[in-house]
Order: C-alpha cells, then sequence, then structure tokens
C-alpha cells in the first residue's frame, strides 16, 4: 500500500528531486545542524574544559593539603621522638641524682656515725678520767687519813712540832 501511494505521489510530481520542498527542507536541516554543529561543539568543549579545569584544580589543592598534612604529620612525629628523648633524658638524669643522692646521704650517714661514735669515745675517757680522778683524790684521802693516824699514834708532840716547822719552811720552795 506505500509503494502504491509513493508510485501515485512520484507520478504527480513529474519534476526534477531539486525542485521539491522536501528536498529544500532536508538540505536545510542539515546546514542549520552543519552550522550549529561547530558552537555547540565548542561551546559542550568549553564547559568540559573549564570542568576538567576545576577538577584540575581540586586535584592540585588536595594533593596540596595532603603534601601539608604529611609534612605536619612529620613535624608532630619529630617533635614527638623529640620530647621522648628529652623525657629519657630527664628520667636518666633523675635516676643519676638519686643514686649520687642516696650515695651523699650513706656517706653523710657514714660520716654522722663516726663522729657521733668519736663523741661517745670521749665521754668514754671523760668519763674513765673523771673516775679515776674520784679513785685517786679517795685514794689520797684515805692515804693522808691512814697517815695521819699512823704519825698520830707514832709520833710525840716533839717530832710533830719538828715536822711541822720543816714543812713550813720547805713551803716558799714548793711554791714557786
Amino acid at each position: 500500500m506505500i509503494s502504491v501511494a509513493y508510485a501515485a505521489d512520484a507520478a504527480h510530481h513529474a519534476g526534477p528531486f531539486y525542485a521539491e520542498a522536501a528536498f529544500w527542507v532536508g538540505v536545510a536541516f542539515f546546514v542549520v545542524v552543519g552550522l550549529a554543529f561547530r558552537p555547540v561543539v565548542r561551546a559542550l568543549g568549553a564547559g568540559l574544559d573549564a570542568r576538567a579545569a576545576k577538577i584540575k584544580a581540586r586535584l592540585d589543592e588536595a594533593a596540596r593539603l595532603r603534601e601539608e598534612a604529611q609534612e605536619m604529620l612529620a613535624t608532630y612525629q619529630r617533635k614527638q621522638r623529640d620530647a621522648m628523648k628529652e623525657a629519657e633524658e630527664i628520667i636518666a638524669h633523675a635516676k643519676a641524682e638519686a643514686e649520687r643522692l642516696a650515695a651523699q646521704a650513706a656517706k653523710d650517714l657514714e660520716v654522722s656515725l663516726k663522729r657521733r661514735e668519736a663523741q661517745a669515745m670521749d665521754r668514754i675517757a671523760q668519763a674513765e678520767a673523771s673516775a679515776l680522778r674520784e679513785v685517786q683524790n679517795v685514794a689520797v684521802e684515805v692515804a693522808v687519813s691512814a697517815a695521819r693516824q699512823v704519825l698520830a699514834s707514832s709520833i710525840t708532840a716533839d717530832q710533830a712540832a719538828k715536822l711541822v716547822d720543816g714543812a713550813i719552811a720547805e713551803l716558799p720552795q714548793k711554791l714557786h
């Protein structure tokens, strides 16, 4: 059926193909599409280029931020290592100082104990000397008392007077 209608239409238009309006509408369509193709392609290309530039800028910014983050991470790790090293040094110094102070305290204790021992020995020596003097004084008193009793019972009054006079005469020589 289509072929019959087409044949009837073809017979009705017997002129050249370029005289047909459909031909010129088709040509005009392709010319308009051809002329519009370049600006549309350029506009699409420019839009895609702008979008690619934005994406590239974002990627560059992300790469820059990543580098900054890595630098900051390295800086903080270095600071942490330095802080740990400093803390270890402080601990080592504190341990050494504590050991030194303990040794000094032991040395001071030993010196103090020796000093107290010497003081105790001095007190003991003083106590011995005092006791010895007291014993000597008591012995002298006992000897003098015994000598008095012996002399009083064995010496006569004339002999006692001679002894007292002799002692008085010797006294100036013994005082100088």
